[in-house]
């Protein structure tokens, strides 16, 4: 875990971007029509990935994306990898999720939460997990191997592997076992 001070140094650019930018890029990677990419040189991709319509990959200038190969990204996902993500593989994320990976840190009562420091720390997701529409899974968090995370869950803590979790936040609903 590292904490920083906010501040803003510079544009991220436009988010358009040439597969020649990314760290490692595998075989038959798809990126549909209004996907945007920051911080490419952050960022492998297996082969057989796929990044749905106006999804957003937020690579950080440091810390890495991840995904393992044989994904699904659906449409409209926002991933923001300042505390690093990993996707292993087969594991599919449905359109509009979220993974975030830093957070402010409260510090004094009367300094705005915007410009307190913030915390990094990176997200996990195993090996065949399956993401549902609209979840949000928050910092730090791991997701175990093949486990089912509900439509609009919001995950705060590490999951085990094959569970099945539900709500806001996410709750064991039952095991896959």
């Amino acid at each position: 875990m590292e904490i920083h001070d906010n501040k803003l140094y510079k544009s991220h650019g436009t988010g358009e971007f040439t597969v020649d930018q990314f760290r490692k890029i595998g075989k038959d990677v798809i990126f549909e029509r209004g996907v945007l990419v920051f911080h490419p040189e952050n960022i492998i991709i297996g082969n057989n990935v796929y990044v749905g319509h106006n999804t957003m990959l937020k690579g950080y200038y440091k810390n890495t994306m991840e995904f393992e190969g044989n994904n699904w990204i659906g449409q409209g996902c926002f991933l923001h990898s300042a505390g690093g993500i990993y996707l292993g593989r087969h594991a599919g994320l449905g359109p509009f999720v979220k993974i975030l990976t830093h957070q402010h840190v409260e510090e004094e009562i009367e300094k705005p939460i915007s410009c307190c420091k913030q915390e990094f720390k990176k997200v996990v997701i195993e090996e065949a997990v399956e993401v549902g529409l609209g979840a949000i899974i928050l910092p730090g968090v791991t997701i175990g191997k093949y486990s089912l995370i509900g439509a609009g869950a919001v995950v705060t803590k590490d999951v085990e592997p094959y569970s099945v979790m539900m709500g806001v936040p996410a709750k064991l609903i039952r095991k896959r076992k």
